[in-house]
């Protein structure tokens, strides 16, 4: 057990670590935690249940993503169901790569219960001495991360509209390479602003209200839209690689 902890803070004075998305308020937590030895980095997913009751149906996915010197990528993903007794923290999975200089790992940790997501982590881990302002960004059309919607809305209306995307989403078929995020804030009265962002971009946004109708056909739009962007997003990557 000493050793562990003496690995933990010495690795702490030569890899960066960029942190990611922030918690989600849901009463599981989700961390990566990362062990090293020489140039060996252990990635460890620990998922933790804050509540006091039995939390079932759950179901993790760990994704690292490498970029090698030469620029070549790679990934290693893992996924299972599981459960967490009350108050358990249990770590849930493993991944060990090796990191050299001009190297960089992207990490991804989501959490789902019944389909829906409750906790989620990521980091970018690379060596101390690379120049981070001369990292280039990892194109996630390479990996399998397809079919993931993260949510942080604040009403029963983003809810309910979190609801009818994600249910007309998995129905079409389509699972893009990328993260779809849905976002909410106040806006008036019982209204709010909802926004999908991928990568960071704004695709799509409305005043929501508490109308069911109206928020399907918002999703149906959002979906439209989100094409409309995976198809122009496909092309720049392509005459990218030229």
């Amino acid at each position: 057990m000493k050793q562990v902890i003496i690995k933990i803070i010495s690795f702490c004075f030569f890899i960066n670590f960029v942190p990611g998305y922030t918690q989600l308020n849901t009463g599981v937590v989700a961390r990566i935690n990362i062990l090293e030895d020489d140039n060996l980095v252990t990635i460890l997913a620990q998922i933790e249940n804050e509540q006091l009751f039995f939390r079932d149906e759950l179901n993790y996915n760990l994704v690292a993503l490498k970029r090698g010197v030469s620029g070549n990528f790679s990934s290693n993903s893992q996924s299972s169901d599981f459960t967490l007794e009350p108050q358990e923290k249990r770590t849930v999975s493993e991944i060990k790569l090796n990191l050299n200089k001009g190297e960089q790992i992207r990490i991804y940790l989501f959490v789902k219960q019944r389909n829906i997501l409750v906790a989620r982590d990521s980091l970018i881990v690379s060596p101390a001495n690379e120049d981070r302002s001369q990292q280039k960004t990892i194109n996630e059309t390479e990996f399998a991360i397809k079919g993931i919607v993260i949510e942080s809305v604040i009403t029963k209306i983003g809810k309910d509209f979190h609801y009818f995307f994600y249910q007309e989403y998995m129905n079409s078929g389509s699972k893009y390479p990328f993260v779809i995020e849905i976002k909410e804030k106040p806006y008036f009265g019982r209204s709010s602003i909802i926004t999908i962002e991928i990568e960071d971009r704004k695709v799509f946004e409305f005043n929501s209200r508490p109308d069911e109708e109206f928020l399907k056909s918002a999703a149906s739009a959002a979906l439209r839209d989100i094409n409309i962007y995976s198809k122009q997003r496909k092309l720049l990557f392509k005459n990218s690689r030229i």
